[in-house]
């Protein structure tokens, strides 16, 4: 699968396998189990040679499927962040320049005490907004990269202007990036188109041939729950609304899918939003671990959906 963005001839490297490498709010690590285990039960024998992933996000069920799956040769990532994608597409592209603005950054970050260590923060956090509303390159994939490692709780988080304002974290030995990983992300990005738009965008990609996986910005279970501030815009309820329609074209066209999202009925029994929108396809809950809540009390194992047209 493509090439080895970086030569390397340590076989321990080529055998382990990439992973996400941005923290991530709404990640799906813990969930790929449950996605996993809604493929079809004879995946391995059927014609699917491409995934596609509408809201790419930090991508774990990408990185767990192409790699368990060889079968797959293409993958269409999309994500309407042009922050997240000019990250990939830095790694994919233009990795020995990412990494050497990282170890710039690292050496001059760990080498500092803890007020310079602030200093340094404040001073990536000023540059990376001023220069990514004008244009983004491999300087500010690096600066993402080194805020999302050294800014609190690893959380991506926009104002209304659209600048990143999450605070320092104060990590004693934060690990600012992982080479070895990169270079494993790098060779596997080979194969995928990186997209930024919006999710509807990917749909001309799609055919019988492709696996699709939805994961959006979760619906709102309760008022003070909305979490979706990972790019400029919102995901509101119409968007909600686009979603089912989209994968009922999924549908017509004969694609497969897997969607997740949040339960209402944690909060609302009476709440049959998603029965009435996605009355075509098999609804499941899952139990799986919520820790975007402010307060520590009510992060925990609940409820979460997830929607496939996939029947078997």
């Amino acid at each position: 699968m493509g090439h080895l963005a970086v030569e390397n001839s340590n076989l321990e490297i080529i055998k382990k396998k990439a992973k996400p490498f941005l923290k991530w709010a709404g990640g799906k690590r813990k969930l790929v189990p449950e996605i996993e285990a809604r493929l079809p039960s004879n995946f391995n024998s059927l014609n699917f040679s491409k995934y596609a992933e509408p809201f790419l996000g930090g991508g774990a069920f990408f990185f767990h499927l192409v790699q368990e799956y060889d079968f797959i040769e293409k993958s269409i990532l999309v994500d309407s962040n042009p922050d997240l994608i000019n990250c990939f597409e830095a790694i994919k592209t233009d990795f020995n320049k990412l990494i050497e603005y990282l170890e710039s950054m690292k050496n001059e970050y760990l080498s500092s005490d803890e007020e310079g260590r602030r200093h340094y923060f404040l001073k990536i956090r000023s540059e990376y907004n001023k220069a990514k509303l004008n244009s983004h390159s491999t300087l500010t994939a690096a600066q993402m990269l080194f805020l999302n490692r050294t800014c609190f709780n690893g959380l991506y988080r926009l104002n209304k202007k659209g600048e990143f304002n999450v605070p320092h974290g104060k990590y004693k030995s934060p690990s600012i990036y992982d080479k070895e990983n990169y270079m494993l992300v790098s060779n596997l990005l080979q194969n995928a188109e990186l997209i930024l738009g919006d999710f509807q965008d990917c749909i001309s990609y799609l055919d019988e041939e492709t696996l699709v996986y939805l994961d959006p910005p979760y619906r709102p279970i309760s008022n003070t729950a909305s979490f979706t501030s990972y790019s400029k815009g919102s995901f509101a309820e119409k968007d909600q609304v686009r979603l089912a329609d989209f994968c009922r074209e999924l549908d017509q066209k004969g694609v497969k899918f897997i969607l997740s999202n949040s339960d209402p009925k944690n909060e609302e029994p009476n709440d049959n939003f998603f029965e009435k929108y996605f009355d075509l396809f098999k609804i499941e809950r899952v139990k799986a671990n919520r820790a975007i809540n402010c307060k520590g009390s009510k992060r925990g194992a609940i409820n979460e959906l997830i929607i496939t047209n996939i029947e078997e």
